[in-house]
């Protein structure tokens, strides 16, 4: 059986053959661990590889984890759907939230943010295609929202998050996240140099290498880091 280590050399290797491919650094590339489902024996694995940013889907769940491994330098990053009655919950156990749908959210968050604690990152999540089976906002409503956002205390918009429709074809996932870059561009034109977007949220294990040659900035990898999960179903 392939251990987490060997999965994640692997990945390594990939993530660097494909910033050098779009000529990039590949230090400014972060590589999210989707540890959605895992235990905490396995987030250790990847801890002990040194992978030290975690994604979770569900508050609950990820809440454990983060009383269970506070001794560890785990960082989390909230990826899941969101709903207004989670919010204060998230903004104080997480560093980052990927997935801010509506303008309403951001408020949320940024009311409920302990003071004391660093500005909470935020990504606004982009339904690109809008598909009905995803969240996200829509392309033409993003930039208005920044608008709103963008000054809001205790939170701190870092970018765009998106999660294209699967395909095989490397053209049209490259064509699927430049689109994310040119909304990022375009919203850029309109920020003072201080609150400039920096990051793009976006590519998963089948469709890295895309997303890197687009501008990515995190990852959010799961499979290709922990294995194919293990089906409870017999």
């Amino acid at each position: 059986m392939t251990s987490t280590a060997t999965r994640i050399a692997h990945l390594r290797k990939r993530i660097q053959a494909a910033a050098a491919r779009a000529d990039r650094n590949v230090n400014e590339i972060l590589l999210l661990a989707v540890s959605k489902t895992r235990d905490s024996s396995e987030i250790q694995q990847a801890l002990a590889a040194e992978i030290h940013t975690f994604g979770e889907n569900y508050l609950q769940e990820g809440l454990e984890k983060i009383a269970a491994l506070e001794q560890t330098p785990a960082i989390w990053h909230f990826i899941g759907a969101l709903q207004s009655n989670k919010t204060r919950l998230v903004a104080n156990h997480f560093s980052w939230v990927h997935s801010v749908d509506r303008v309403k959210i951001a408020q949320r968050l940024s009311q409920h943010r302990n003071p004391h604690f660093a500005p909470l990152n935020i990504c606004l999540q982009v339904n690109l295609d809008s598909e009905a089976s995803k969240a996200g906002m829509q392309c033409d409503a993003v930039e208005s929202a920044v608008n709103e956002i963008i000054d809001l205390p205790q939170i701190r918009l870092r970018g765009l998050m998106a999660i294209p429709a699967p395909s095989p074809d490397e053209t049209v996932q490259r064509n699927a996240f430049e689109r994310v870059r040119t909304l990022q561009a375009t919203i850029n034109r309109g920020l003072d140099n201080s609150q400039k977007l920096d990051t793009l949220s976006m590519g998963m294990s089948a469709d890295l290498e895309a997303a890197i040659l687009e501008g990515a900035t995190i990852l959010r990898v799961g499979t290709d880091i922990f294995g194919q999960r293990v089906s409870n179903n017999g």
